[in-house]
């Protein structure tokens, strides 16, 4: 079993436990659930730099990364640095994460916020909305085009942007239909977690011009995303660069900067 199977094989178990003791209509009586959602994808189209920053205290290939800085401050500090989405983890096993950070995220600023987690079921979806959440991930990895196309749907229906992550060309394939935003491509390879930015650059051309270019995982300078935005890329999402420093608010602000000039 890869990491990625026990994973998966985990948040089924607690998928139920949870749909066994929160039911979705206590979910729809959240505050949140009715406000107006922002969309990532539209503030991707229109700003130069395309950085989606990330809230993420541990990893299963890193172990801890950052457990001391609070989420307000991360999230105020990316806000500060003009990205254009902040990830917030929510696996709490694998990653240390919990809907609270993507609670508290949402309580400290109005950028659009991604919940980065595990979905295998549209429960996941209510709870993202009722979070506060405007964006979700799909992982092509774990699902099925059937599964694929039935969560891309519910997530509209509810007023959620959807990216849809890819590894290859096979899982671009499967996955591709009008009801995503985004397709990220993720340069770690989940089998061996290497990383490659020459994955998103073989990837690009097979992508439709449709979809928001989106890469993600070994972004760690400026460099690399110049080079990708020749290849047609307007996202960036960047986890462990700005995480495994003190500040991660000031690592985003001096990157951006350095990105601008």
């Amino acid at each position: 079993m890869n990491i990625l199977d026990k994973i998966v094989a985990d948040k089924r178990k607690e998928v139920a436990l949870k749909k066994s003791i929160v039911p979705v209509s206590q979910l729809e009586a959240s505050a949140l659930f009715g406000r107006e959602t922002n969309s990532l994808a539209t503030a991707l189209r229109n700003s130069n730099t395309g950085i989606i920053a990330e809230h993420k205290r541990r990893s299963p290939s890193k172990s801890v990364i950052n457990q001391k800085v609070s989420v307000e401050e991360v999230a105020l500090g990316y806000e500060k640095a003009g990205v254009c989405g902040m990830s917030v983890l929510t696996d709490g096993k694998y990653f240390g994460g919990s809907l609270e950070d993507l609670l508290l995220a949402r309580a400290s600023v109005n950028t659009p916020l991604l919940r980065k987690e595990f979905i295998i079921d549209e429960y996941q979806l209510i709870e993202a909305r009722a979070y506060g959440a405007d964006v979700i991930l799909l992982i092509a990895a774990v699902l099925s085009r059937e599964e694929i196309k039935t969560l891309s749907e519910t997530a509209k229906s509810l007023g959620l942007d959807v990216l849809l992550e890819v590894h290859n060309e096979e899982e671009l394939h499967k996955s591709v239909m009008p009801s995503l935003d985004m397709l990220g491509v993720n340069n770690r390879n989940l089998k061996t977690f290497e990383v490659s930015i020459e994955t998103s650059k073989t990837l690009s051309s097979v992508i439709p011009d449709d979809f928001v270019k989106v890469s993600e995982s070994g972004i760690s300078n400026v460099e690399a995303i110049r080079e990708l935005q020749q290849f047609g890329y307007k996202g960036f999402l960047i986890g462990e660069n700005f995480m495994k420093t003190e500040h991660p608010g000031k690592s985003a602000v001096e990157f951006i900067n350095d990105l601008k000039n």
